[in-house]
């Protein structure tokens, strides 16, 4: 996957000075490579990193102290090989390896590793010493929950693989590693358990993610836009989770877990579409409860999409389905609107979105406020003016707040895009229009797939044993008796 596979085939110099000024010339003279000469049992040794990346402290007394120590047994050193063997010995680190050729020394310098190499010798030393700066480890942002774990995923890989091997402690926890993008070479890893997840949807997320050839991978974005199914749905083919217990569930559950360095964020995979309303909170909670949240995440998400189709249409196309006093102060409130339905519609939803955005963008200290206090000031602003009605500011508020009931953001996005285009169709034939939507679009979520696996499920194919944990949720003692059982 590297873009210079040529130089995997070129092997080190015996000459250290050649391999340094060969490197020097690969980074460009770089401000931030370090390179510590050594002289040791007549011979040179250079022990080389970029600055950064590594533990210094872990390298100054674990590899540069007992090297310099090795002066007073020079005698017992016949050859170079002598000398690696040696310092292989009394080096301690986490790990240690030796390197051939020209594109592995370089591979490991870019990654955060020590490499020592030593004039006359074959063989060079790559020394495990990576230490990369991140956050330490705080609540979820996005994915906040009154009662449960609190600790959330950082932008470091170990970090994130060490949460999940913390929670689910068996053998059967696999890790595959690998290195995605040409040019970042960005760490990736697939985490499963060997028995529970399907062996084939394993293999053809790996060979998918092997087949990836792009330059960079700098969010878990760019991995699920390369392998999901279908590139051409809004709808999203895998979910993001900064959470670790959450991410621990599903693979418990048989599903399977892709981490990317750089992002908090963890791919899951594959999924049903009901999953992008389950909140972590409805296991923790007692399961009548849970349930009910869960409907009315459901009943959120539809009127987040519809009600503001719905008006359209009533006000537009199906005014006899409008009680007579409601009709009338509806219309009382039109008389001053010089714009129709649809257009007062569009502005309103438009300056809303637009204050969400804003909202998000600003400093968080005053982002919240200013939003609030801006719906606030522009809905009155714009009913006292004449340019729109009361009732539609009250629906596009409604449509607005059931928007923050839902617990995934990429499902929040989706139903914000499907609103729009549900108001275009509800313009041009009223309800006709909306049912013809709804129609097209529940038979594309039933032809979707993800990694193979009905998206739809388990409604379309309908799935008796998947529903205990779809809609409503039963009893845990229910879910997971069968999965433990297996065990």
């Amino acid at each position: 996957m590297s873009g210079n596979n040529h130089n995997h085939i070129i092997p080190l110099s015996e000459n250290v000075d050649e391999n340094i000024k060969k490197l020097e010339m690969a980074l460009g003279n770089s401000d931030d490579l370090s390179i510590r000469r050594l002289h040791v049992s007549t011979k040179n040794v250079v022990i080389i990193h970029i600055e950064g990346i590594v533990d210094e402290q872990s390298i100054t007394e674990n590899v540069i102290r007992p090297i310099i120590q090795l002066n007073g047994e020079a005698h017992s050193f016949k050859t170079a090989e002598d000398l690696v063997d040696k310092m292989v010995q009394i080096i301690s680190v986490a790990s240690i390896e030796f390197i051939f050729n020209w594109s592995e020394l370089l591979e490991s310098i870019l990654a955060g590793d020590t490499v020592i190499l030593i004039d006359d010798s074959s063989r060079s030393i790559t020394l495990g010493t990576k230490k990369i700066q991140s956050r330490a480890i705080t609540e979820p942002s996005t994915q906040t929950v009154i009662k449960g774990p609190k600790d959330s995923f950082t932008e470091n890989i170990s970090t994130n693989i060490s949460l999940l091997r913390s929670r689910i402690q068996n053998a059967k926890l696999r890790l595959k590693l690998t290195k995605v993008g040409s040019v970042t070479k960005t760490d990736v890893a697939i985490m499963y358990i060997e028995g529970i997840a399907d062996h084939n949807i394993v293999l053809e997320a790996m060979s998918r993610i092997k087949r990836i050839n792009i330059d960079s991978i700098l969010e878990a974005n760019y991995i699920e836009e390369a392998i999901r199914d279908n590139k051409k749905t809004i709808f999203p083919h895998m979910q993001s989770s900064e959470r670790p217990d959450t991410v621990a569930a599903n693979l418990l559950e048989g599903k399977i877990a892709i981490i990317i360095q750089g992002t908090p964020f963890v791919l899951i995979l594959p999924i049903y579409f009901i999953q992008l309303f389950q909140s972590p909170e409805d296991y923790y909670e007692n399961n009548v409860f849970s349930s009910f949240l869960r409907l009315i995440r459901m009943g959120a998400f539809l009127l987040n999409m519809y009600a503001s189709a719905i008006y359209l249409a009533l006000i537009t196309h199906h005014q006899g389905l409008i009680p007579t006093t409601l009709m009338v102060t509806l219309m009382a409130q039109r008389e001053r609107v010089p714009f129709p339905v649809i257009i007062e519609l569009l502005l309103m939803e438009l300056a809303f979105e637009i204050l969400r955005e804003a909202g998000v963008r600003m400093p968080r200290a005053i982002g919240p406020a200013v939003s609030i206090v801006g719906a606030l000031i522009l809905g009155q602003a714009a009913v006292e003016a004449g340019f729109v009605s009361a009732a539609i500011v009250i629906i596009v508020a409604t449509s607005a707040i059931n928007s923050f009931t839902l617990p995934n953001t990429n499902i929040v996005n989706v139903a914000r895009g499907l609103r729009f285009l549900l108001i275009l169709s509800s313009a041009f034939i009223g309800f006709y229009g909306i049912l013809l939507f709804t129609l097209c679009m529940l038979v594309h979520l039933c032809s979707l797939r993800s990694f193979g696996v009905p998206y739809f499920a388990p409604f379309a194919p309908f799935r008796k044993s998947d529903n205990k944990d779809s809609l409503v949720r039963f009893p845990v003692s229910s879910l997971f008796m069968n999965k433990s059982d297996d065990k």
